[in-house]
Formats: C-alpha cells, sequence, structure tokens
C-alpha cells in the first residue's frame, strides 16, 4: 500500500505487452492492486483529473486495471470481446504524459471479459465514458498509449494551450 512514482513517456516499460495473471493468490498482486487505488487517488489529489490506472504505468508488468467512476473496480486479464460500430471523437489524457491531450477515436460501446481479484470471470458492457476509459487502460497493458491513437499530428496538443483556445476541454463526440 503506496503511491508508486507514473512511468512517464519515453520509458521503455510502457510499451511492453504485460503478462496475464495465473495465480490469483499471490500476496504481490494484491500489494500492486492497493498501490494502483494509491497512486490513483494521489494523481487525482494533486492533477484534478485522472478515472483510471493500468499496472504497467506503476512498473508492475501484469494486466491489471484499476478503475473507479461511480465505484471502485479492478479488472485482471481484461479483453476486449465487441465492440460498437460507432465511433466517438474526444481529447484524451493520460497520467504517464499529463500535460498533453491527444485527440482520438474510440468505440462507442465495448464487451470486456475479465478477471476478479479471486479469478472469477465476468463480462461488462460499457458505453460513454466507462467504454472510453477502459479502452485507454486496455491498451496500456498492451503496450499502447494513447498518443498511438492520436486521428493525426496536429491532435496532440498541451492541455494549458488547449485551455486557452477553447471551451470544448475534454468533450466527445459521437462519429
Amino acid at each position: 500500500m503506496a503511491i508508486k512514482e507514473i512511468l512517464l513517456l519515453g520509458n521503455p516499460m510502457l510499451r511492453k505487452k504485460c503478462e496475464k495473471v495465473k495465480d490469483f493468490s499471490d500476496p504481490i498482486l494484491s500489494q500492486n492492486i492497493n498501490d494502483l487505488k494509491d497512486t490513483l487517488q494521489d494523481f487525482r489529489t494533486t492533477h484534478g483529473f485522472g478515472r483510471g490506472i493500468a499496472a504497467p504505468q506503476i512498473s508492475f508488468s501484469k494486466q491489471v486495471i484499476f478503475v473507479t467512476i461511480d465505484n471502485p473496480l479492478v479488472l485482471i486479464n481484461s479483453k476486449i470481446i465487441e465492440r460498437s460500430k460507432a465511433m466517438m471523437m474526444l481529447w484524451d489524457d493520460c497520467f504517464s504524459f499529463p500535460d498533453i491531450l491527444v485527440r482520438v477515436k474510440r468505440n462507442v460501446q465495448i464487451r470486456v471479459a475479465y478477471q476478479d481479484e479471486s479469478g472469477k470471470t465476468h463480462t461488462l458492457d460499457a458505453k460513454g465514458a466507462l467504454s472510453e476509459l477502459l479502452q485507454h487502460e486496455i491498451d496500456h497493458t498492451n503496450g499502447i498509449l494513447a498518443i498511438d491513437r492520436a486521428i493525426d499530428s496536429k491532435h496532440i496538443v498541451l492541455r494549458s494551450e488547449l485551455k486557452k483556445i477553447s471551451s470544448v476541454d475534454n468533450q466527445s463526440y459521437i462519429l
């Protein structure tokens, strides 16, 4: 249970595909889940935003995600098994490059298969903000960053500059 350093853009660990969790009784797994929770809460307090974090962002190369929108949720070995054809466009941000926003397209709705902390398998239907968040965090466990999903190079901006020129900061649009 500790606040961990968040790896930043350029760190090669962020580009590695994470290993699946096989041993759900491993105390290191439980410790890292608590570290994800503590690190997320600290980031939110410090930066004023943040809804989820993936294990590779704190140097734990396993397929573990911690998100909180309404309630905290741990997703282990998560995989997107269905995607809507409808897409949304939004400004995405990331703990690993907190001063940068990236315009991306994401599926409006997805279905995710995952395991909980005890190893039990679940599915989750997510739409809107939760869909976008889970796509972002699952990408992290596959070594993919939001910056890789930029619509083009003109859609990578400093947060401070976008706020100066636009009142639509972080709004999403269904395409």
